[in-house]
C-alpha cells in the first residue's frame, strides 16, 4: 500500500518539490499500484485514485503521459484518473487511454468524441470494442481517416442513423465504400444503397469477397427503388389539368423527350411529372414522391430504365431544385451515377413497378 512516508514525501514534492521530483514520485506510487492492484480491495483502489489525481494535477504532461502509458492496460486501474487521463487535450496523454483502457465509461467516451481533436477520436476507433453511441459521433465529426478506422473495427456497432451516414460518406471514396460494404452487420438495405452508388471497380471488390452475391448487385437498384417509391408523402398537388395537357399531346402522336425538356425547363412541375410517368411507364405518383426526395438516384434510375437523355434528366433535376439550386459538384455527381447505371439494370425498376396493383398506375391512353 501507500506508505505514511510517501504520503508525506508526496505532500511536500506537491507543495515545495520539482518536476523531476514530483515525477519521481509518481513513479513510485505507481510501482507500488501495479505491483499489487491484483489484490487490492475497492476502498484500497479509491485511495489510490485520489492520489493518482492529486498528482496530476500537479505534474507536467509527459509525467501525465508515462501515467497514462502504464495504466491503460491495467483491467484495476482507476476509474477517476483514467478518465482524467483519456480527456486530456495533450494527444500524448489520451491516446493510450482511449485506445486501450476499459475502465472508461461510455459518457466519457462520448464526450471526447464530441469534443476533441482528430488524434484523440483516431485513437476511439481504434478501440476493442465501440458502442453505436460513439460510432455515431465519430463518422459524423471524425475526418476521413477516422471514418475509415471506425468502418475498418470489425467491434465497432453503428445504428442505423451510423450506417446511413456511412453510405453517404462512402460516395465517390471507394476505398471507405469497400471497408462498409464488408462489414457482416450492414443491414441489407444499406447494403443496397451502397451498391447503387458504389463504382465498377467496389462492386467487383465486393462480388470477389463473396461469392453468394451473384444476382444481387444486378437486383439492387430495383429493391433500392422500390423501397424510395413505396414512401408515402402527406402533400398531394392536382395533377388533372397535367394530365389533360399530356394525354392530349400523346392521343395526337406530338408527345416527346423535348416536350419533357421544355416543361423542366420552365419549371412546370405537374406537366413534368406526368409527362415523364408517361414516357417512363411509371404511376404519377411514384415520380412525384421522386421528384421530393434529397438525393436524385432515383430520378436518375427513371430515367435510364426510360430512354431519356443526360441532358433532359439534368433539367429535370433543376427543376426539382428549385429556389434551392443545384451545385455544379451536384451535377457532376448525378452524372456520373447516370452514366454507370446500365439501362438493364435500372429497367428492373420497371418491372418493378410492374407488379403493383393497376389502380396505382398511370395509363397512357391508345393512340
Amino acid at each position: 500500500m501507500i506508505f505514511p512516508a510517501l504520503i508525506d514525501e508526496l505532500e511536500d514534492a506537491i507543495t515545495h518539490g520539482t518536476a523531476e521530483r514530483r515525477a519521481a514520485i509518481l513513479h513510485k506510487i505507481t510501482d507500488i499500484f501495479l505491483a499489487g492492484s491484483a489484490g487490492y480491495s475497492n476502498n484500497q483502489i479509491e485511495l489510490f485514485d485520489s492520489v493518482f489525481v492529486r498528482l496530476a494535477e500537479a505534474i507536467e504532461s509527459s509525467a501525465r503521459a508515462v501515467l497514462a502509458d502504464r495504466l491503460a492496460t491495467n483491467s484495476r486501474a482507476p476509474s477517476m484518473i483514467s478518465r482524467r487521463l483519456a480527456s486530456d487535450d495533450a494527444p500524448n496523454v489520451a491516446i493510450p487511454m482511449l485506445r486501450h483502457s476499459q475502465q472508461l465509461d461510455e459518457k466519457t467516451l462520448v464526450a471526447v468524441a464530441r469534443t476533441k481533436p482528430q488524434q484523440h477520436l483516431l485513437a476511439l476507433s481504434l478501440r476493442s470494442s465501440i458502442g453505436e453511441e460513439v460510432t455515431d459521433v465519430l463518422i459524423e465529426r471524425g475526418e476521413r481517416p477516422v471514418v475509415l478506422s471506425t468502418a475498418n473495427n470489425p467491434r465497432a456497432r453503428f445504428s442505423d442513423t451510423g450506417f446511413k451516414t456511412l453510405v453517404e460518406r462512402s460516395e465517390d471514396d471507394d476505398e471507405l465504400a469497400t471497408s462498409v460494404g464488408l462489414r457482416r452487420d450492414i443491414p441489407r438495405r444499406h447494403f443496397l444503397r451502397l451498391l447503387v452508388r458504389a463504382s465498377h471497380a467496389v462492386r467487383v471488390k465486393l462480388e470477389a469477397a463473396n461469392l453468394a452475391m451473384p444476382g444481387t448487385i444486378e437486383h439492387a437498384v430495383s429493391e433500392v427503388a422500390g423501397m424510395i417509391l413505396d414512401q408515402t408523402g402527406d402533400d398531394a398537388r392536382n395533377f388533372n389539368a397535367a394530365r389533360a395537357h399530356v394525354e392530349a399531346l400523346r392521343s395526337a402522336g406530338r408527345l416527346s423527350e423535348g416536350d419533357l425538356a421544355a416543361f423542366a425547363a420552365a419549371g412546370q412541375f405537374e406537366k413534368t411529372t406526368v409527362t415523364f410517368a408517361v414516357l417512363c411507364n411509371l404511376p404519377i405518383e411514384a415520380v412525384e414522391r421522386a421528384m421530393g426526395q434529397d438525393r436524385a438516384e432515383t430520378i436518375l434510375i427513371m430515367a435510364k430504365a426510360g430512354g431519356i437523355s443526360w441532358p433532359t434528366a439534368k433539367a429535370i433535376l433543376r427543376m426539382r431544385a428549385g429556389s434551392r439550386g443545384i451545385s455544379p459538384g451536384e451535377i457532376e455527381q448525378s452524372h456520373e451515377i447516370f452514366l454507370r447505371l446500365k439501362p438493364a439494370i435500372a429497367r428492373k425498376v420497371i418491372e418493378f413497378q410492374s407488379k403493383r396493383p393497376q389502380g396505382a398506375r398511370f395509363h397512357r391512353p391508345n393512340a
